[in-house]
Order: structure tokens, then C-alpha cells, then sequence
């Protein structure tokens, strides 16, 4: 919006780099351009303030398509008011002198324009082709259509109005249509997710088995092993016996046969004594033979001293000597 200040009598307007300001007085323009500033009287000046900025028009309307199904074209257009001078001989774009505000909405008659005429290129594709069909070939055939419509419509041309571009951003049908076309694809996506569960719970199933039929193979294996360990163990153990038995076996004979060569030692040794014992005794029998019986008598006599024990005094009455000599007496008598 330009800026106007007040003066008596007159008034000084100040536009912008955005704005095409153009001044009429009695038919005749005294000022025209971008940016301009100037001296004005308010009773006689006719001022007009055209954009010259470019501007987004957001677009939002029905269409139906050849199956009678409804549809809601989602759109922006951007445009420019390439000719400011013919723009404000078709469109009012005056101002007011005393505020610098629009007497009318020149804008809002650019954007019915923009809207009817795109509105009326989008209706025409739609109205040919199926739901599905739209609905498939999605947002560029409507933006095509429209961005070639509005750049080569002569009217935009006429005024002015040139077209910069032409983005859509959805082409919808009712929810309930919507919900509907969905509903298969939601249905093949649901059975593709379906079919991938059980095919994982399969898989999960048959390395669960797996995995029991590897846990039951290593118990067999085990108890296969742990049965070689006991008959393994009964076999060491039978042989340690046997073994312990062999050898007890082996130190009895050994034991025995000592004993019996301890014994036969002994026996021998006692008979080779006794048999040098018989020959001594014979010996000294035979010696004893030829000596007189008063020799006889007194080796008895120092051998049964030998064999009394120690006497410290001995008493020798008469009845005693005279049994001993008698008892000489009668030994010699009989010898």
C-alpha cells in the first residue's frame, strides 16, 4: 500500500518497489512507474496501485469424474500482473487519495478469474476419465492441463495476468469413496503381512524343532557316551581286581613258598644239629667209654657244678658224706 502524507491542499504519495503507481488527471497520466513519488492535489488525482510482486493463489474446488464420483482438486497458482497499465484499465485497482487503500478488491477479481478458469481446464480432464483412472494417474495430468490452460488463455493475456507455475498437491475423492478403494489394497497388503507371519512362525516352528531334535540327539549322544563311561569304569574296576587279585595271589605263593623254604631251612638245620649233636654225644660217649669211673665221677661232678646255681657257703654234716660215700661204694662196686 502506498504511503500518502498530508499537506494543505495537497498530498505527496510514496509507493514501493512492489507497486505500479499511476496518476490521471483529467484523462491525461502524469506519473506512471515502479516506486514512484510525487505531488498530488486529492480533488482532481486519479490514482491507481498495481502489484507488480509475484503472488500465490491457493485453489480448492470439486470436480466429478465420468463415473459420477466426487473429487477435490488441491492446487496454488502463482502469477504476476506482467502489464500494470493494462491490468488497471481492466480491473479497478484505484485508490483512495486521502488513505491510499483500494476503493474496491481488485485482488479478490484476479483470483476468481485464476480460479474459474483453472477450475474449468481440471473439470474438463476429470469429467473424461473413471475414478480409478484419475485417482492413478495422479496430480501431474491436472497440472499440466491447468498450467497449459492458464498460460494460453487469452483473457489472463488481455488483463495482464501472466502465470508463473502451477503445483497441485492432491486429487482426492470422498473419505468414504477412499476408504473404500482402499479397502482392497489394505486387504492384499494385510494377507501379504499375513502370509509373512505364518511363514516366519513356520520357520520359527521348524528351527524350533530343529533345535529340539539337536537337543534330543545331543541326550542320545550322552547317554550313549555316559554308558561307554560305566562300562568303561566296570572294566577298569573288573581289571583292577583282577589285578589286585593276581597280585595277592602272587605274594601268597611267594609268602607260601618262603615259608616252606623257611621251614624246610629249619628243619634241615635242626636235623644237621641234632645230627652233629647225636655225633658229639656219640663222641663223647665213645671218650667216656675207656676213662676210669673216678674221672667219670668228677666230670660229673664239675658238670652238675656248672649247672647249680651260685652257693655262697655249704654245710657238710656226717650223715650226708656218709651216703655220698656209700653212694661211690656202690658205683664202683658196679662198675
Amino acid at each position: 500500500m502506498a504511503d500518502i502524507a498530508r499537506y494543505p491542499l495537497v498530498r505527496h504519495l510514496r509507493g514501493t518497489t512492489t507497486t505500479h503507481i499511476q496518476h490521471v488527471r483529467n484523462g491525461t497520466t502524469l506519473h506512471s512507474g515502479v516506486g514512484a513519488a510525487f505531488w498530488f492535489r486529492p480533488l482532481s488525482a486519479v490514482l491507481s496501485e498495481v502489484p507488480v510482486d509475484d503472488r500465490e493463489l491457493p485453489l480448492l474446488f470439486h470436480a466429478r469424474t465420468a463415473d459420477f464420483q466426487d473429487v477435490t482438486v488441491q492446487a496454488t497458482v502463482t502469477f504476476r500482473l506482467t502489464d500494470p497499465v493494462v491490468a488497471a484499465a481492466r480491473i479497478d485497482f484505484s485508490i483512495d487519495p486521502e488513505t491510499g487503500r483500494w476503493r474496491a478488491t481488485p485482488l479478490d477479481q484476479v483470483a476468481s478469474l485464476l480460479t474459474e478458469t483453472a477450475q474449468q481446464y481440471a473439470l474438463d480432464l476429470l469429467a473424461g476419465a473413471d475414478l480409478a483412472t484419475a485417482l492413478a494417474g495422479g496430480v501431474a495430468p491436472v497440472r499440466e492441463v491447468i498450467a497449459v490452460g492458464l498460460t494460453g488463455d487469452s483473457r489472463l493475456a488481455e488483463t495482464g495476468i501472466a502465470v508463473i507455475g502451477v503445483r497441485v498437491v492432491a486429487v482426492r475423492p470422498e473419505p468414504e469413496v477412499e476408504k473404500a478403494l482402499r479397502t482392497p489394497t489394505r486387504e492384499q497388503v494385510q494377507q501379504e503381512a499375513d502370509k509373512a507371519t505364518f511363514e516366519r512362525r513356520a520357520i520359527a516352528v521348524e528351527r524350533e524343532r530343529a533345535i529340539g531334535e539337536n537337543e534330543l540327539q545331543t541326550r542320545i549322544e550322552l547317554a550313549r557316551r555316559e554308558e561307554q563311561l560305566v562300562a568303561q569304569r566296570g572294566t577298569n574296576a573288573r581289571r583292577e581286581a583282577e589285578e589286585v587279585a593276581a597280585a595277592d595271589t602272587i605274594a601268597t605263593d611267594a609268602e607260601a613258598q618262603r615259608t616252606v623254604r623257611l621251614a624246610e631251612a629249619r628243619a634241615e638245620s635242626t636235623r644237621l644239629a641234632g645230627a652233629a649233636q647225636g655225633e658229639a654225644e656219640a663222641a663223647r660217649m665213645a671218650a667216656y667209654r675207656d676213662l676210669p669211673s673216678q674221672i667219670l665221677f668228677g666230670l660229673a661232678l664239675r658238670e652238675l657244678a656248672g649247672n647249680l646255681p651260685q652257693i655262697e657257703s655249704l654245710v657238710l654234716t656226717p650223715d650226708l658224706l656218709t651216703k655220698a660215700l656209700a653212694g661211690l661204694g656202690s658205683i664202683d662196686g658196679a662198675a
